[in-house]
């Protein structure tokens, strides 16, 4: 079959939908200005949806460095991949500041989280050695797997007894080959909410010879005492041999950063070749994590606002009897039970007639018959967003269960 053929004949998971969802469901446009409240089919709407935790996207001080950063150097400087041409005193200093924050020895700075983690996996792993990794691990993590030659083992999500097991069979294979192991998994989980077991899997280095590496996305700068993430909160983080997080949530920028020991980040510095062969993180985006890093550490207000948000929407859905699941972290799924094309109504009907507006999952992301509605709350939300969530899910919750989902067609009216 012709290349061309197969793709108009098989579309993907996701591509089947393009021709009804787009532009509505998937790929939907908010607009104005970056908070929580925006605009969404000339509509304003609350949006749960935005991973800017602490509010930073938008702050006036950030767009301030933001924009003067711009003003002097452009958006191409420095020009080149960090290796040949495109390094700065202010990669380091951004570098030297986020080791010191997250209490590791050395930090690498990198251009993007999801290339990052994929790129490290590919060049820390040699076809003798096994990776063993959480069956609920990001997109990035899976692909980065997928490079690997070697022996690869999925354990159950937060399964400890299953990664047990999985390391006995990766022990045996290692013996013969050589190899080593290395354990991947998140410090906290972007679709359930959950915390990776973290402290029980630092405690199985005692038995089995493992190095771990962990995907903090979601734990940077809102976990723990001072915000250095899931390992802080879970008072494990010396023992986390690799830590990585991006900055595409909690400071809402782009970019991403790995910390280890000097010889191992010195490794990645050399062989990963996302990085290597890219060019560098133009000046606005370093100069800029470096003020949001500031911000983070010096202005503690912003993480209490955001749990106390967060606490306020969980505990308010726990109250009128929503299922969150076993979310532990700021990430609230809300689990309901309804077919895919029952979702799609209740979220037109979100949309359209509460203003509210957050993600949804259905199969074969969450099992068949179920429906997860997933919201992020921020350092910018009110209470009055809250309540109006709160009674709009009281109200599209009503009608599920009545099933007027499968009686009554809302078409969506994209403007």
């Amino acid at each position: 079959m012709d290349l061309f053929d197969r793709i108009e004949s098989q579309r993907g998971p996701l591509g089947q939908y393009a021709e009804s969802a787009e532009g509505y469901y998937i790929f939907p446009q908010l607009t104005g200005e970056l908070g929580s409240r925006m605009t969404f089919n000339n509509k304003e709407v609350v949006c749960w949806s935005v991973n800017n935790y602490l509010g930073l996207g938008n702050h006036p001080e950030v767009r301030k460095v933001d924009a003067d950063s711009a003003k002097e150097w452009g958006l191409a400087y420095p020009m080149g991949s960090r290796m040949m041409s495109g390094d700065s005193k202010f990669h380091y200093q951004l570098e030297e500041q986020l080791a010191d924050f997250i209490g590791k020895e050395k930090v690498l700075l990198v251009n993007f989280g999801y290339q990052g983690v994929l790129s490290a996996i590919d060049a820390l792993l040699s076809r003798r050695d096994v990776v063993i990794y959480d069956a609920e691990s990001h997109a990035c993590i899976v692909d980065g797997v997928r490079l690997h030659l070697g022996k690869r083992f999925a354990f159950d999500h937060n399964d400890i007894a299953s990664l047990e097991k999985n390391l006995q069979r990766a022990e045996k294979i290692v013996e013969g080959s050589g190899g080593s192991i290395l354990v991947i998994s998140e410090g906290v989980f972007g679709m359930r909410g959950d915390q990776g077991k973290l402290r029980e899997i630092v405690a199985l280095k005692s038995k089995y010879s493992f190095r771990l590496l962990v995907d903090d996305a979601h734990g940077f700068g809102v976990l723990g005492k001072t915000g250095a993430g899931a390992g802080e909160e879970q008072n494990v983080q010396d023992e986390i041999d690799i830590y990585f997080s991006t900055f595409a949530k909690s400071m809402a920028s782009i970019g991403a950063f790995f910390g280890s020991t000097p010889s191992v980040i010195q490794y990645l510095k050399y062989n990963m070749r996302s990085q290597v062969f890219a060019k560098s993180l133009p000046m606005p985006f370093v100069q800029g994590a470096i003020k949001r890093l500031e911000m983070i550490r010096t202005r503690p207000e912003f993480k209490e606002k955001l749990w106390e948000n967060v606490n306020a929407l969980q505990s308010g859905l726990i109250s009128r009897g929503f299922n969150i699941g076993d979310t532990n972290s700021c990430v609230t799924p809300v689990y309901l039970k309804g077919s895919p094309e029952e979702a799609t109504q209740l979220v037109h009907d979100l949309r359209e007639n509460h203003r509210i507006f957050c993600s949804i999952v259905v199969y074969p992301v969450i099992p068949k018959g179920m429906i997860l509605l997933r919201l992020i709350p921020t350092a910018v939300h009110d209470m009055e967003d809250i309540e109006l969530t709160l009674d709009a899910f009281d109200a599209v919750s009503a009608k599920l269960n009545k099933g007027e989902y499968t009686t009554t067609i809302y078409n969506p009216v994209k403007s």
